[in-house]
């Protein structure tokens, strides 16, 4: 017993220290079986059956495609008044215009109230029987369509049956000499066989002249022809051409031209 009180702490270091050769022992048993367990994972090999993948879901995708093709349009240029601002003008008598497209004011704002055809006319006005054998057919000549005011105004030409005038051949006359009811004429310029009659007279359209107004300054022209010139808007206008559906107008101060439709 004196033995063990005198030693113990030597046979509890002899115990820890057999202890511990124990284990260092086992260690090398423990750690080839870890290895064996590690190799029989790592060179195992599985075959999972996989699963079928759902099928593929693009309505999104063709949606945002769709939206794109058939995007709204974006205009920054004229309906856009962040970037643009809508322009006011003040006409003479003190009104103010909102200008928006631009046609507000200007040749485009220019409204046609008439166009007039403009006729080259002739017909046959009386007849003289006392000029024997042969009667003399007095005819109206008219072309309203003339450069000169003083060429638009009814001329006389006198025509017997085989005669030439300045104006056309009387070429044949149907019917009594005193009372014809066709009158055979050839032009002279043109060559063109046309007939006249009481009643019915020869017409051809030689052009047009137009009656046009400017709301803005209540400006009005009528009767106005191809060469005409009108001033308003501060700026000068000359009519280029006038038919039976519109008016062009070409702008002095930068050569633009309007077209003016003409809506009766």
């Amino acid at each position: 017993m004196d033995f063990i009180k005198k030693n113990y702490e030597k046979i509890i270091l002899s115990v820890v220290l057999l202890g511990l050769v124990v284990v260092v022992g086992f260690l090398p048993v423990v750690i080839s079986n870890d290895q064996e367990q590690t190799n029989n994972f790592k060179y195992q090999i599985t075959h999972p059956k996989p699963l079928p993948l759902p099928p593929l879901d693009l309505a999104n995708e063709d949606a945002a495609l769709l939206r794109i093709k058939n995007a709204a349009p974006l205009d920054l240029s004229t309906s856009n008044r962040l970037f643009n601002p809508v322009t006011w003008l003040r006409d003479k008598n003190g009104n103010l215009i909102k200008v928006v497209s631009g046609k507000e004011v200007g040749g485009a704002a220019v409204v046609i109230t008439k166009i007039t055809p403009l006729y080259y006319q002739i017909y046959l006005e009386s007849v003289i029987t006392d000029e024997p054998p042969n009667a003399r057919y007095v005819f109206v000549v008219q072309n309203q369509a003339a450069g000169m005011p003083w060429q638009r105004s009814a001329q006389h030409q006198y025509a017997s049956v085989g005669e030439t005038n300045d104006v056309f051949a009387l070429k044949n006359a149907a019917g009594p000499p005193d009372n014809p009811t066709r009158l055979d004429l050839v032009l002279v310029d043109t060559g063109l066989h046309v007939a006249v009659g009481p009643g019915n007279p020869y017409r051809q359209v030689k052009g047009y002249m137009a009656d046009l107004k400017y709301p803005p300054e209540n400006f009005t022209a009528n009767n106005k022809r191809v060469g005409d010139q009108l001033n308003f808007a501060g700026d000068q206008y000359n009519i280029v051409a006038i038919d039976q559906n519109d008016v062009v107008l070409l702008a002095q101060s930068n050569q633009k031209k309007y077209v003016l439709p003409y809506t009766p």
